[in-house]
């Protein structure tokens, strides 16, 4: 038996990243890992430049009972050419040396909607984290600020003798419902996988929005989860 915070995401736009400086910024079907410690550290106060040291060494597992319909929405943004600047130290960085050579121009976004997810952390101050996310220092959201979360995330600390039995024990909203199976997506060897995937959320520096690549397990299974106000579903 291990010891697990869960809890439980769900918006009606979400955006769960993908590589950025194109015209279109896509969304993947499910929050990756440095989207998941950006919410813990929103809830904890904790700035963009901030220290996030106590938040790397947590394990992540995610359930995804839906993955919500795609949605995309059209944006104009400033964007510098190849040639205007060389060798920005960042997105920011380019917009400002470019001065008025910056172009403004029409890109794509895409969201999710009614996505609804499950997460489980371990190796943590878990009960800081759990009070944390019950009265967070900001204002919580699904990927993107115009994304805020549909429901409270009922973060709860459970016992479990791995991440698929303590996301069985999220608590999901009584207007939600999961049916058949769910993919689970944990840290490589925290799951037996039907397969793996590689997936570019590390951290490496938020500053720069600089990231790296891990390995992540995939799994199948069927998870009932429980109901607020319902005990188990």
């Amino acid at each position: 038996m291990g010891d697990y915070l869960v809890f439980t995401l769900t918006a009606a736009l979400g955006s769960m990243g993908e590589f950025a400086g194109h015209d279109r910024r896509g969304s993947l079907t499910w929050p990756g890992r440095s989207a998941i410690l950006g919410l813990l550290g929103a809830a904890k106060g904790i700035r963009r430049g901030g220290d996030f040291a106590v938040l790397d060494s947590l394990g992540m597992a995610i359930a995804v009972f839906d993955s919500g319909k795609a949605l995309r929405d059209y944006h104009t943004i400033q964007s510098v050419g190849v040639s205007t600047v060389r060798n920005p130290q960042s997105r920011p960085q380019a917009i400002k040396d470019a001065g008025n050579r910056a172009n403004t121009t029409l890109t794509q976004r895409d969201y999710r909607m009614g996505s609804l997810y499950g997460v489980a952390v371990w190796n943590g101050d878990l009960l800081a984290l759990q009070a944390a996310l019950r009265q967070p220092e900001f204002t919580l959201y699904l990927g993107r600020k115009s994304c805020p979360l549909a429901a409270p995330v009922a973060a709860r600390l459970v016992g479990a003798v791995d991440p698929v039995e303590a996301l069985s024990q999220v608590e999901i909203p009584p207007w939600r419902c999961v049916n058949g199976m769910s993919r689970i997506i944990a840290d490589d060897g925290s799951i037996t996988a039907i397969h793996r995937e590689s997936r570019n959320d590390v951290p490496l520096d938020r500053t720069l929005w600089h990231f790296g690549t891990r390995t992540v397990a995939i799994a199948e299974t069927s998870i009932t989860p429980q109901v607020a106000g319902r005990g188990a579903a």
